[in-house]
């Protein structure tokens, strides 16, 4: 985890960087959240169940941002349209949100059977195959049956 995390949960929370810490420390212990808040009071600053469920949830949303911050940085880089200020924006991106509005320009378009198929120049044939079969499907009377009851 690092300080930069640290430091922005304290201010979020109105809490010192140690508390933080070490809540932070004792959470990578797998020491639940009532365990911190009863028995590790003198780690924590006497901090109460309900500061340490904050600061765990936001260790894991910041987690989260990073590891997706990565996955666009990669995924722009793969395709060389990471430039250098695309880069900082997405590095100072704040929320999960304001991420994938940075990223939404650049990401790739879904590839499905038809936009394949358009790209090897078969619409034309697509569309008049469609248009006869709707043809064909209106002009033929139809004769009217009724369902015979036994």
């Amino acid at each position: 985890m690092s300080e930069k995390h640290i430091l922005k949960i304290a201010g979020e929370l109105n809490l010192s960087p140690q508390q933080v810490q070490a809540t932070a420390g004792l959470l990578n212990e797998e020491a639940t959240v009532p365990f911190i808040a009863r028995y590790r009071k003198e780690a924590t600053g006497s901090l109460d169940e309900v500061a340490v469920t904050s600061i765990r949830d936001r260790l894991i949303q910041l987690a989260e941002l990073d590891k997706r911050r990565a996955a666009v940085l990669k995924s722009l880089e793969e395709r060389n349209q990471l430039t250098e200020d695309l880069n900082i924006k997405i590095l100072e991106a704040e929320t999960m949100v304001d991420l994938e509005d940075i990223y939404l320009p650049y990401r790739p378009k879904r590839r499905t059977r038809a936009t394949m198929a358009r790209e090897k120049g078969l619409e034309p044939l697509a569309q008049k195959l469609l248009i006869r079969r709707t043809w064909i499907l209106w002009s033929k009377p139809r004769p009217l049956s009724i369902p015979k009851r036994g």
